[in-house]
Parts: C-alpha cells; structure tokens; sequence
C-alpha cells in the first residue's frame, strides 16, 4: 500500500493555529496559512525573523484573550512550524 504523499495539513505552517480555529476556515486564501499569517496575497509577518514573529503572535494571542501561560506555550512552538523550522 501506497503511502498518500499529499497529506493535508491541518494547522498553519507559520504559526501552527489549527485552521479549526481560522476565523476564515476553509475559505482562508491560503491552504498551508492561517488567515491571521497570510493575506492579500503575502504574509502578514514578512520578515525571517523568529523571535519578532514570536513576539507579534504573543501580543496577539494575549489581546485575544489567551491567558499568560497558554500564549507563552504556544509562543514557543512556534520554532517547530516548517516556516521557522531551520531560522
């Protein structure tokens, strides 16, 4: 059996938000990025810096609501999503 090599990703590969989560869901303009990391047609975080996109998604995370802890966790999964992976 034939392994499906264009498996369907289900969270950002920016900032790892489950698309569940996406405002936009499925009508997002991007299927690898969540509405919040890409739109018109670019990122929204446009530069290659880790710790400055960690920083806006931490402020971003924490202006939503998210409590201290849970955006400091999610904050620091960032460098695992394949955009940051090798940054």
């Amino acid at each position: 059996m034939e392994e499906n090599k264009s498996k369907k990703c289900n969270a950002c590969e920016s900032c790892l938000m489950p698309f569940s989560k996406d405002p936009l869901g499925d009508k997002r303009e991007n299927e690898r990025h969540c509405s919040y990391c890409f739109n018109n047609g670019k990122f929204s975080y446009e530069g290659d810096d880790l710790k400055g996109f960690q920083k806006a998604c931490y402020e971003a995370m924490r202006s939503h609501g998210m409590g201290y802890i849970e955006s400091k966790f999610y904050t620091w999964m960032i460098r695992f999503a394949p955009r940051w992976k090798n940054k």
